[in-house]
């Protein structure tokens, strides 16, 4: 599978609910953006390959995240790159397979984060990450029931994979999400 258009086709066999569609061309997006900003360009379309992959088997194999999918992705021939990437993000929950590529770091840091920032944009006037600001998501973020299935402890480990303070990942995420299409966007 090379194309965007094939991981769709892919990721619509075992998705069908709509927010698990939009946090997958979330997470795609970011990915790329992260890409791009952190200086590898080239890997941009693999980086939202990953992302638009990452939660595959989610829907329909939710006590099998990140096990199930490396299993479907090597039935359909996929890049092993690609699987150890996409399965890295259950790193400490379902699998063992450490984060080691900086590609990796960033999705294990940001696919719980996106979720909680898309929370806290739908909570605001404007719905949108546009004018979000990264104090709002710092109280909101102290609040262990708001989005309580987003974990904290995740984010903070990938924060801490990638040497940066909680602050500048959620601020640089949310800057990841401004630059989202208007329909993916929370």
């Amino acid at each position: 599978m090379t194309t965007r258009e094939e991981a769709w086709a892919l990721l619509t066999r075992y998705n069908r609910e709509d927010f698990h569609l939009c946090h997958a061309q979330a997470v795609e997006g970011v990915m790329r953006y992260f890409a791009l900003s952190l200086g590898y360009e080239e890997e941009a379309d693999f980086w939202a390959m990953v992302g638009l992959l990452h939660d595959l088997d989610f829907e329909m194999y939710p006590e099998e995240h990140c096990i199930r999918q490396q299993q479907i992705m090597r039935e359909n021939a996929l890049d092993e790159r690609l699987i150890r990437a996409t399965a890295s993000h259950g790193y400490g929950i379902t699998v063992d397979i450490e984060p080691l590529h900086k590609m990796e770091k960033v999705l294990y840091a940001v696919d719980e984060l996106t979720g909680l920032i898309g929370a806290v944009a739908r909570m605001r006037p404007s719905k949108s990450v546009m004018d979000l600001e990264v104090s709002s998501v710092r109280k909101k973020y102290k609040s262990a029931n708001f989005a309580a299935g987003c974990s904290r402890e995740v984010i903070e480990r990938g924060a801490a994979m990638l040497g940066w303070d909680l602050g500048a990942l959620i601020e640089k995420t949310i800057l990841a999400m401004r630059s989202l299409d208007r329909e993916i966007q929370p």
